[in-house]
């Protein structure tokens, strides 16, 4: 068994596509409109086209905007994404005018930090040596 799919909810589709392919550099990978106003939105790594896809999906529910909101409120990530060096990102990140609500903390041999992604989640990002050895033999 393997992850092929997992979803952050988004205000807005088109923002979301610009913020997650233009700022944090992911890949499209299906656009299919659902109707008038929804689609079938995915990116992925563009290290790992065929891996684990990224939905952006439309976060119309009645039960997404007060679990969202719960978890910006308490600081709570909604998703973690593995970068090779959590500083560098960060600071690449900054200059693209992302918002951080956790500057880069070092926790024994992890480190993390934690971004609003501009449409409704806190998303946090975290290096570990380990990951890119595993990572390449994979």
């Amino acid at each position: 068994m393997k992850i092929h799919l997992t979803s952050v909810f988004v205000d807005d589709q088109a923002k979301a596509e610009h913020f997650y392919t233009e700022i944090l550099g992911f890949v499209k990978k299906h656009d299919v409109p659902l109707g008038e106003q929804a689609r079938w939105l995915t990116v992925v790594s563009p290290e790992q086209l065929d891996g684990t896809e990224l939905l952006l999906e439309p976060a119309g529910h009645p039960a997404v905007k007060p679990y969202r909101d719960a978890l910006v409120q308490d600081g709570i990530p909604l998703a973690q994404f593995a970068v090779d060096d959590v500083q560098a990102e960060y600071e690449r990140l900054l200059g693209l005018g992302v918002r951080f609500t956790q500057e880069p903390l070092e926790m024994g041999p992890v480190t993390t930090a934690v971004f609003d992604d501009t449409c409704g989640n806190l998303i946090q990002i975290a290096s570990q040596p380990q990951w890119s050895i595993r990572a390449s033999r994979g």
